[in-house]
This record gives C-alpha cells, structure tokens and sequence, in this order.
C-alpha cells in the first residue's frame, strides 16, 4: 500500500487564464505549458495545473500501485469520489477529513 505524493497541486477553475494570471502576478509562478483546457504553473518548489472546470479546491496528487484497489479501499471507509477517469486512469477522493487528492498510478510517474 505505497504511496507517494508529488509536487504536483491541481485546481480547477471555470476560467484557467484568468486563474494562471493570478498566481503569476501575485505568487510569482511561471507558465510551463499552456493547452486549451489546463495551464500549468512552475514555483519553486511546487507544480500547479489550473484545469477547465467548477471549483473543487486544491487537489493533492497522491500515486497509488493500483488507483482501482485505492479508490474501493477509500471509499469503504466513507471516502466520496468526486470525479472518475477511468481511461486515465484517475480518479479524485475527498476523504472523510475534507481533503481532496488525485489518485494516480506508479506506472504513470
């Protein structure tokens, strides 16, 4: 049952430029890549992806030996699946303290 997390924090925000703005002007952030429906984001110390879509909060991402085997385990133990990609394959989990992590796969990294 390892995990790793990463540098990498995700957010999702109904208009990503304006989002991106915001954190380069105010966080000091650098563009690294910029598609139709993610911007991503260099800090010193941390990655940010600013995805199209409604506000979920930060999204910790959290690699996992098996997303499917992580996301039953969490969801028994009253976990809530907030969005699911299964062709990713990902998925996003608010555990049961409030917190909302992307569980990816080691195979990915």
């Amino acid at each position: 049952m390892a995990n790793t997390f990463s540098r990498d924090i995700l957010i999702q925000a109904s208009d990503p430029k304006s989002a991106a703005a915001f954190y380069i002007e105010n966080l000091g952030f650098e563009v690294t890549s910029e598609e139709p429906d993610m911007i991503s984001l260099h800090g010193k110390h941390i990655t940010l992806f600013i995805e199209q879509g409604p506000p979920l909060g930060p999204v910790l991402e959290v690699a996992v030996d098996s997303v499917e085997a992580a996301k039953r385990r969490l969801l028994a133990k009253g976990c809530t699946l907030v969005k699911d990609e299964p062709d990713f394959p990902r998925c996003y989990i608010r555990d049961i303290y409030g917190l909302t992590y992307n569980l990816t796969s080691h195979a990915q990294e």
